[in-house]
């Protein structure tokens, strides 16, 4: 009888498998919003606990500038770039920098008087007309949104997670803390007034809205990956080239994958484009009215590529040794990283003879003869890619090397993972 007992019972749980964690989603909810939390402190104690910078130190003067021009006159600037001292007289409408994360500077000194001032004070002493001694170093309230930004993204990469492994609600806890991990380790750059902390946020938020609109289809996913995408190339312009990419990944997943009709893809491959469109349109029609030319950006593209031919001048050796130099903690213990006194130097930004200043040095001599470079950059890409097409191609591979390595010795941990995703992705087709 007990027997018989026994074997009524395994029957039935079999039939009625106890519930796990993923059945209930009130748990799960509860589980992500802890570790978004955990995520969101770890993260605003590893940039607050940072020294306070000068707002002139690094990129955080273009921001500031442009965020002063914008509270003082209601006009966006080119910021230092701008041939108008604007503490004196009005700055000149400019189109050089996007709109986004200088409107988040702009909204913090609303918010934060201590903050405003010291914008006001820093920009004014950069220009000659403080003393950069009597400006006070503050920068809370742009802390604190890097905080919040770069813990929405490592949300976002949990989500990707669980669209790509399941198994909810682990995929999204180890994706998330591995992120806030990598992020805390690189505390001290995502501390200043700058865009990366932004910029990842958003790349974060338009890879899991664009891979989820992937896997559930709807004219309504995609134009929601593609209205981020537009405000993603409004942080920084050279993500507009996402465009094209996301458009071709939409129609070769559906059209030779999913197999779906041409009238469904044509729908999905509108919204995502017009979607971008609405949100960069403004923007371009604004730059056209105020400047003369329809674009997201002046100079900023011609700059860029101007200063990367400079690493075509990449020796053998440098190549070579770029996989050791750029590799977490072993790069660190065998060169030089703090004055650059090794073979590597050109690898650093600030020693006299690196890639990076013969680049902006070139930059800046192609502007003070010329005025633009714009109208110079079809030109100059011809002359370049005449004599140094080569070179320009091999030296992508060690530059995507050493751009691999965002969190450092984090990163370099999750490569074996990242592997093994690689294989069992490939095996499941």
């Amino acid at each position: 009888m007990n027997a018989l007992a026994q074997n009524a019972l395994a029957k039935d749980a079999l039939a009625h498998p106890a519930p796990t964690i993923a059945d209930r989603p009130l748990t799960v909810r509860v589980i992500k919003l802890a570790v978004i939390v955990v995520s969101l402190l770890t993260i605003g104690l590893s940039i607050v606990c940072r020294p306070d910078w000068k707002l002139r130190d690094f990129d955080q003067v273009f921001y500031v500038t442009i965020a002063y021009d914008l509270d003082r006159y209601g006009v966006f600037s080119d910021g230092i770039f701008d041939p108008v001292d604007s503490s004196v007289a009005p700055a000149q409408p400019g189109m050089f920098f996007g709109p986004v994360f200088p409107a988040m500077v702009l909204a913090a000194m609303k918010l934060d008087p201590r903050f405003a001032e010291a914008v006001r004070c820093s920009v004014d002493s950069n220009r000659g007309h403080r003393d950069e001694s009597s400006c006070e170093a503050y920068e809370v309230p742009i802390r604190i949104l890097n905080s919040v930004l770069l813990a929405l993204g490592a949300a976002a990469i949990g989500l990707a997670a669980e669209l790509m492994f399941g198994r909810t609600p682990w995929s999204f806890v180890l994706a998330d803390l591995f992120a806030t991990i990598g992020l805390a380790s690189e505390g001290h750059i995502l501390s200043f007034v700058m865009t990366e902390s932004t910029i990842f946020a958003l790349y974060s938020v338009f890879a899991w809205m664009f891979l989820r609109a992937l896997v559930r289809p709807s004219a309504a996913g995609f134009a929601i990956a593609g209205a981020t995408l537009g405000v993603l190339a409004l942080t920084k312009p050279s993500f507009a080239v996402l465009l094209p990419a996301g458009l071709a990944i939409i129609l070769g997943a559906a059209y030779w994958m999913a197999k779906r009709p041409g009238n469904l893809i044509g729908r999905h491959l509108l919204a995502f484009a017009l979607a971008f469109a609405c949100i960069v349109g403004p923007w371009m029609t604004r730059n056209y009215l105020t400047i003369g030319k329809f674009g997201l950006t002046k100079e900023y593209g011609s700059a860029a590529l101007v200063e990367r031919f400079a690493y075509d001048d990449m020796t053998p050796r440098e190549f070579l040794l770029a996989v050791p130099y750029c590799l977490p903690g072993i790069g660190d213990a065998l060169f030089d990283k703090v004055n650059g006194a090794d073979s590597m130097h050109r690898f650093m930004y600030h020693t006299s003879e690196s890639f990076f200043n013969t680049g902006r040095d070139r930059r800046n001599a192609l502007v003070a003869q010329h005025g633009q470079i714009d109208p110079l950059i079809g030109q100059l890409v011809v002359d370049e890619m005449t004599s140094h097409w080569w070179q320009y191609l091999l030296v992508n591979i060690p530059l995507a090397w050493c751009g691999m390595w965002p969190g450092g010795i984090v990163t370099l941990l999750l490569l074996p993972l990242f592997l093994i995703s690689a294989v069992k992705t490939a095996r499941a087709g």
